[in-house]
C-alpha cells in the first residue's frame, strides 16, 4: 500500500508543499498506528561498535543485538545514527550506501518517510577525510564569531550534500571547573563569549541546510569536581544568569532548530526528566518549537545511573514527559517498552503524539516529505569533504586562536639562530585535535585506515621556516619515564633559543588526557611533562613554552621564568603551520584567552566570574588570582587606547535609563611597526545589587585590525538589559543604581572605566529582551608611528 492510496482523493496532503509544515504533519499523524508513531521517534545506530572502545559513554553495556534490518525498519525509522561517523568510510561509497539505506527505509514503511540522518560536527564533519577544524575553545580564543559562522557554513554544506540533515552541535557549556574533560569542547568561561560565538556557529549551519543541535541542556559542565556526568550542585541564579544566556542567544539570534538534553542532574533531578526546564522554560516560556533529541542513552540513563527509573519503559515515560522526543543514539526505551506502555495505558498517547508531531514538521522542513525527494544527491561522484576552502577557514581560525601569553623579546624567534625544538607534542600530529575530531573520536580504533588527511606537525613546519632546528621529545604525555629528558635538555643547552611544547593528548574516556570522560584531578601538566619543563629552564636558554592542549594548566613559577608562553587549544589539522607562522612572525598572534590561566594546580579552579568573595580577601589564605586572566592576549605590535567617553551624551552624561541604551566609545590606535588585531572589550561593574554580582562580565567585544599609524573609534551601544540578573524573587530583572562600564584589554586590565546610573524603577525582563551589545567602528586619518 502506497501513501498516495491512504489518503482521501488519492492526493497525500502531506506531501503537498502549498501546505504549511504544521497542516502536512497535522494531516500525516492520525492516520498512523501507535507503533508508526513510535518508530518516528527513535534513531538505529546500526555501524555501533560494542567492543568497549566506543564513542559513547557506557556503549558496550548499553549496546544489545539489534533484530533484523527488516524488522527494525518496518514501521518507519525517525533516525539514522552516524552512518559517516562510526567507521571510516569513503565519501562517495559511504553516501551511496547511505542511499540505499534510504531507499529501503522509504520501500518498507507505509508512509514512505525517510529517516533524519545525524552526525557529530563540533571540530568539522566527524566524518573520515574530512576537514578537521580548531576546537570550541580556539573559536572563544579568536573572538571572531564571523569565521566562526563562516566554518559552521562549510561543515553544513559538506554535510548535505553527502544526505546528513543534522548536527549535534555547538557545545554551548559554560566551563565552570577546568578539570573537567569537555572543557576543550566549550567556547570559554564567559556566557556573553558562548553565546555569541555559537549563535554564529548556529546560523552558519541552519545557513547550509542542517539542524543544528544545542548541546547540552543545561548544567553540564558545573559537575561537582569536574568529573564527567557527576552531580551538579547548582542554584538556580547561576543556572539562570551563566548557563542558559548562550541557549538563549542560539536559540534567538542563531535560529537552532534543535536541542540536546544534559546528563546532568541539577539538585537531584535529572534533566532527561526535567519537565520544568526541557517543556517549562524551553518550550512555554522561551517558545522553541524544534526537537529535543535525547543525549545518547540519556533515556535509559534515567534507568542505570540516575535511579529515578524502574525500568525501561518508566525511563520512556519520564523523557516523554519532560519533553524529550527522540530517543538517541538507538532503539532502545522508546521501542517495544515504550509501545508495550501505551497499550497499557502507562503512557499517555498523547504525549507520543505530541513528540511525534514536532518530529514530522521538521522532516517535512527538511525537505524529506516532498514529492521528488532524493535519497542520494546528483553530484556524489564528485563528493569532497576536505577542500581548499575548508582549509583556509581552518588555518584562518588556527592563526587567530594562537594566544601569546607572555614574551619578554624572544618572539618572533630569529630564523637564523639555532633552535631547539623539545616536547612530546611537538612532532605528534594528533596532538592538533580534539577528542571530537575523527581521528581521535573513531579513527584510533581504525589505525589501518591512517589519519584520512595530511596533518604537518610543529616540527613539520617550523624545520620549513628554521633551518637550524633539532628535535627531541624528552618524554612522553602521558607516563613517567624521564629517560629522555637528558637528551631534551642537553639538545636546548646548545641551543640559542629552545621552543618547548607540552600539553595533552584528546581522547575518549579515559583514553587520552582531555576530552570526555578524561578529567583531570588537578590542573598539573600530565604525565612528567612538568620535570621537563623544568629541567629545561634549568639550563639557562630562553625558553618559549608552548602549551598545545584541551584546558589551561597551572605552571607556577615556570611561567614567569619562561621567555614566552604561547597558548594553543588544539587548533585542527593546520594548526602546526598556525603555530609556526606565529612563533616565526609571519603571523601576528591576536587571540585572546578564553579562560583564565591559573597560577595553582590545587584548590577549586575557579572561573572569573566571581563576586568579591570569590577573588583574593583577607577571610581565606587561598589566593585565586589566576597567573593570565580571561580575555588576556599580547601581539608583536602596540596599541594605545584613549579618550573614553559617552557618545551623545543626555544633559547628565552618566544617566541611564532602565530601558534605554547607552553608548560608549574609545580610540585605539596601532602605535606599533606592523598590523596587528586588538580585541577590544567591554565589561560590566555593578558593586551594589540585590544579589552578589561578579565584579566583572563580559557585555561586548570586537576585533579590530588595524594597520600600523591607524586609528579607530570603537563605538558600544548597550542596552540596559545586558545589565540585567537573577534577582530575589528569582525573575530576571534591570535593577536601578550605580554600575560602571570598563574598556579592558582583559578582564584584570581596565583601560578606562565610565560611572553610569541606571535610573527609573526595576524592570523585570525575559526571554524576548536585547541580548547583544552593537558594535561600531569608525577608522580615522592615521597618525604617525611611534619611533
Amino acid at each position: 500500500m502506497t501513501s498516495q492510496s491512504l489518503s482521501d482523493g488519492g492526493a497525500a496532503p502531506w506531501r503537498d508543499q502549498r501546505l504549511s509544515p504544521t497542516e502536512r504533519a497535522d494531516a500525516l499523524l492520525p492516520k498512523m498506528s501507535l507503533e508508526e508513531k513510535i518508530a518516528q521517534l527513535v534513531g538505529v545506530w546500526v555501524g555501533a561498535d560494542a567492543s568497549g572502545e566506543g564513542v559513547a559513554p557506557h556503549q558496550s553495556d548499553m549496546i544489545s543485538e539489534l533484530p533484523p534490518w527488516s524488522t527494525v525498519i518496518q514501521y518507519g525509522l525517525g533516525q539514522l545514527t552516524r552512518p559517516f561517523g562510526t567507521a571510516p568510510v569513503d565519501p562517495v561509497f559511504g553516501a551511496r550506501s547511505l542511499a540505499a539505506s534510504q531507499a529501503q527505509i522509504v520501500a518498507a514503511s507505509r508512509f514512505g518517510i525517510p529517516a533524519q540522518v545525524h552526525e557529530e560536527c563540533l571540530t568539522g564533519f566527524a566524518a573520515w577525510r574530512a576537514t578537521v577544524y580548531p576546537t570550541p575553545l580556539s573559536w572563544g580564543a579568536s573572538f571572531d564569531p564571523e569565521l566562526v559562522e563562516a566554518m559552521a557554513d562549510r561543515i553544513g554544506r559538506s554535510m548535505r550534500a553527502a544526505g546528513v540533515h543534522q548536527g549535534l552541535a555547538p557545545v554551548l557549556d559554560v566551563t565552570r571547573d577546568y578539570r573537567w574533560g569537555r572543557t576543550e569542547e566549550t567556547i570559554g568561561e564567559d556566557p556573553y563569549l558562548v553565546g555569541t560565538t555559537g549563535a554564529a556557529y548556529v546560523r552558519g549551519l541552519e545557513r547550509a541546510g542542517v539542524v543544528a543541535t544545542l548541546k547540552h541542556f543545561a548544567g553540564y559542565s558545573a559537575s561537582r569536581g569536574g568529573r564527567n556526568l557527576a552531580p551538579v550542585p547548582m542554584g538556580r541564579r547561576e543556572l539562570a544568569d551563566v548557563i542558559l544566556p548562550p541557549f538563549e542567544m542560539a536559540l534567538r539570534l542563531g535560529g537552532a532548530r534543535s536541542v540536546m538534553n544534559s546528563y546532568a542532574e541539577i539538585d537531584g533531578l535529572p534533566v532527561a526528566a526535567d519537565r520544568g526546564l526541557l517543556t517549562g522554560l524551553l518550550r512555554d516560556e522561551w517558545g522553541f518549537t524544534g526537537t529535543v533529541v535525547a543525549d545518547y542513552f540519556a533515556v535509559r540513563f534515567l534507568q542505570t545511573l540516575h535511579g529515578v527509573a524502574e525500568d525501561a519503559a518508566d525511563a520512556a515515560r519520564l523523557a516523554l514527559r519532560a519533553g524529550i522526543d527522540v530517543e538517541l543514539p538507538t532503539v532502545d526505551a522508546f521501542g517495544e517498552p515504550l509501545v508495550e506502555a501505551a497499550r497499557r495505558g502507562e503512557v499517555d498517547e498523547a504525549l507520543i503524539d505530541c513528540a511525534l508531531r514536532r518530529v514530522l514538521i521538521q522532516k517535512i522542513e527538511l525537505g524529506l516529505l516532498d514529492e521528488g525527494w532524493q535519497e542520494l544527491p546528483d553530484d556524489v561522484a564528485s563528493l569532497r569533504f576536505d577542500d581548499e576552502a575548508s582549509q583556509d577557514i581552518a588555518l584562518r581560525l588556527a592563526r587567530e586562536s594562537v594566544v601569546l601569553v607572555r614574551n619578554t623579546g624572544v618572539l618572533p624567534l630569529a630564523v637564523a639562530s639555532r633552535v631547539a625544538l623539545i616536547g612530546p607534542v611537538a612532532d605528534d600530529p594528533m596532538g592538533m585535535l580534539g577528542c571530537y575530531s575523527f581521528p581521535n573520536h573513531v579513527g584510533v580504533n581504525h589505525s589501518e585506515f591512517g589519519l584520512g588527511l595530511a596533518i604537518p606537525t610543529l616540527r613539520d613546519e617550523l624545520a620549513r621556516r628554521v633551518p637550524m632546528l633539532t628535535h627531541e621529545p624528552g618524554c612522553t604525555v602521558t607516563g613517567d619515564d624521564t629517560s629522555g629528558i637528558p637528551a631534551a635538555v642537553a639538545a636546548a643547552a646548545a641551543a640559542d633559543v629552545c621552543v618547548l611544547a607540552v600539553g595533552d593528548r584528546a581522547g575518549m574516556f579515559g583514553r587520552g588526557t582531555s576530552g570526555e570522560g578524561c578529567d583531570a584531578v588537578d590542573l598539573r601538566l600530565p604525565g612528567v611533562q612538568a620535570d621537563l619543563v623544568r629541567a629545561v629552564l634549568a639550563t639557562g636558554t630562553p625558553v618559549v613554552l608552548v602549551l598545545m592542549t584541551g584546558r589551561p594548566y597551572a605552571l607556577g613559577p615556570e611561567l614567569d621564568d619562561a621567555a614566552a608562553v604561547v597558548q594553543a587549544f588544539f587548533l585542527g589539522q593546520l594548526g602546526g603551520q598556525a603555530l609556526a607562522e606565529v612563533l616565526t612572525g609571519a603571523v601576528n598572534p591576536s587571540g585572546r584567552l578564553p579562560v583564565s590561566v591559573p597560577r595553582d594546580a590545587g584548590g577549586l579552579p575557579s572561573t572569573y566570574l566571581a563576586p568579591p568573595l570569590g577573588r583574593r580577601n583577607k577571610v581565606s589564605s587561598i589566593d585565586p588570582t589566576p597567573a593570565y586572566p580571561f580575555g588576556h592576549g599580547l601581539s608583536y605590535t602596540t596599541f594605545e587606547w584613549s579618550d573614553a567617553t559617552v557618545v551623545e551624551p543626555r544633559e547628565d552624561p552618566t544617566v541611564w535609563p532602565v530601558d534605554g541604551e547607552v553608548r560608549v566609545r574609545i580610540t585605539v590606535a596601532n602605535t606599533g611597526e606592523r598590523a596587528g588585531a586588538e580585541v577590544v572589550q567591554l565589561y560590566l561593574h555593578d558593586p551594589v545589587a540585590q544579589t552578589t554580582r561578579p565584579v566583572v562580565r563580559l557585555i561586548g567585544y570586537t576585533r579590530l585590525p588595524l594597520a600600523p599609524g591607524e586609528v579607530a573609534h570603537v563605538t558600544f551601544g548597550v542596552p540596559a538589559d545586558t545589565a540585567s540578573f537573577t534577582g530575589l524573587t528569582g525573575r530576571r530583572i534591570v535593577e536601578p543604581g550605580d554600575v560602571e562600564l570598563r574598556f579592558g584589554r582583559s578582564s584584570g586590565e581596565v583601560a578606562a572605566a565610565l560611572p553610569l546610573r541606571l535610573v527609573g524603577t526595576e524592570r523585570q525582563v525575559g526571554f524576548e529582551r536585547e541580548l547583544l551589545t552593537s558594535v561600531r567602528v569608525e577608522p580615522l586619518v592615521a597618525v604617525a608611528q611611534s619611533a
